[in-house]
Formats: structure tokens, sequence, C-alpha cells
């Protein structure tokens, strides 16, 4: 506050008079765009509509009913898993991984799809898009051998439970 009050006394009155008020907006500045009380509309940005995806059934509350649905039913199907034994039920242990992995691949690609979206981040979007197809195929392979080489998913998590 002194030093502006000093300033204001040392200069004479008539050059207190602002920039602002002296000079119209983008005068002198060298911008390529003149001045309009709106604003400048500039065609081929972020100032252009979004324009509307075509409609698709495989998108909107199909996709989303689908997702709960594969949500409720891992539920009976955790405890139908887990209530019988996985070497005695191959085919439950089978749906049991599948159903895991593609909840997962469900859920991070909701990750991907808000925090990666390809018209912010082009290259990285769709690395990371085609990173979780290539982790969900892989996990899906593995979770294929483990079932039928090894013990299985079911009898893992048992035993990693009781251990």
């Amino acid at each position: 506050m002194s030093t502006t009050l000093a300033l204001r006394s040392s200069l004479p009155r008539a050059r207190l008079v602002t920039r602002a008020l002296a000079l119209p907006r983008f005068a002198t500045s060298g911008a390529p765009y003149a001045y309009t009380p709106g604003g400048p509309i500039i065609q081929g940005s972020v100032n252009d509509p979004t324009a509307f995806p075509a409609p698709s059934r495989t998108h909107g509350s199909h996709h989303w009913a689908f997702e709960r649905l594969l949500s409720a039913g891992l539920v009976p199907l955790t405890a139908a898993a887990f209530a019988t034994s996985g070497s005695s039920y191959p085919i439950l242990d089978g749906i049991l991984g599948v159903s895991l992995v593609m909840h997962s691949h469900i859920g991070f690609d909701c990750i991907v799809v808000d925090y990666l979206h390809t018209r912010k981040f082009p290259v990285l979007g769709n690395v990371a898009k085609w990173g979780l197809r290539a982790a969900t195929v892989a996990t899906l392979v593995g979770v294929y051998q483990f079932n039928t080489n090894d013990i299985g998913l079911t009898e893992l998590i048992a035993k990693a439970w009781t251990a």
C-alpha cells in the first residue's frame, strides 16, 4: 500500500491514465483476431460443438445393464464356487475366473475412458486402451492355464485362506 501511494505521489497527474483506458484491447498486441465484445469465436478449436456419436445398442443403457448383471452375478457365483470343490466342478471354476477377469476389465476400462480420453491424450489414451486389452487377454490365458494345468482358482483361494 505504501509503495503504491509513494509511486502515485511521485508521478504527475497527467500520466496516471492507465493503459487499459488509453488503448483498446488487442490494438497493439499484434493478435491475429480483433476484439469482439463476446470474445473471439475461433473455428476448429474447443469452441466447436462436440459431435454426437451414432446410436449403438452396445453402448449406453445396455452396456450399463450388462455391467450390473455381471457384478450382481458374481455374488452367487463366488458362493457356489466355494461351496463346492473347484476340482469337482471345473466348469464353475472357469466361469468364475472369466467373470472376475471381465469384471476387472470393465472397471479398468472405465478408468481409462474417464481419465485418459483419446481426445485429450491421443497417444497415451490409445496405448492405455490397447495395453489394457493385451493385459486382459494375457490374464484370461493365464487363468485358463491355471485352471486346466494346476489346482484351479477356487482351490488356490481356499488354500491361501486356510494357510
